[in-house]
């Protein structure tokens, strides 16, 4: 994968019950459309992207056998165009404090270069808390049967709005870096 530049919050804990995940995505939602609106402005009209997650914990097991999401790590994200510079974010953050009731996790909303390079990813189908046999299987199985060991933190990639879509219809990419084992 290429190096990407995103903007990013980052949290802990179960995101279906921490108030603090949505507070995250209250806060990043509104500066990817300011910068999409200034973007257009300018020339440059672009869809903003659908939502990514890294997602990392001290237990990798909390994710595929427990699926303790109290334990969680994590950083929500929404890639940001390369024509884009850092001027352009914190004029989209400073438009989003003005408004009335600016989010209040805003502060926490910023720019990073994701570099994960090397990964192995599949498509999923089905709901969120499904995933953990694929992931085992991902990370105990098929990584390692192609000599390779993972490098970097869960990525998920989701394709689907999981408050209009049926949870057996939702489309998530889940992605790993890796890299060659023993590197």
């Amino acid at each position: 994968m290429p190096p990407t530049r995103y903007l990013m919050v980052d949290g802990h804990g179960d995101p279906n019950t921490d108030p603090s995940y949505a507070a995250a995505l209250a806060a990043l939602y509104p500066v990817a459309y300011a910068l999409k609106f200034a973007s257009k402005a300018s020339g440059h009209d672009y869809v903003v992207p659908p939502l990514e997650g890294l997602w990392w914990a001290e237990h990798m097991a909390s994710f595929t056998d427990a699926r303790d999401k109290t334990v969680w790590d994590w950083t929500m994200m929404l890639a940001v165009p390369d024509w884009l510079g850092e001027h352009d974010v914190t004029a989209a953050v400073a438009a989003v404090r003005a408004k009335k009731t600016p989010p209040a996790r805003l502060d926490d909303v910023h720019v990073s270069v994701l570099d994960e390079g090397l990964c192995v990813q599949t498509l999923r189908i089905g709901p969120f808390d499904a995933e953990g046999p694929v992931l085992e299987e991902m990370h105990s199985e098929f990584i390692p049967a192609q000599g390779l060991e993972m490098a970097g933190r869960h990525h998920e990639i989701y394709l689907g709005d999981p408050r209009r879509a049926a949870p057996e219809k939702l489309r998530t990419i889940l992605r790993q870096p890796v890299r060659p084992a023993g590197e």
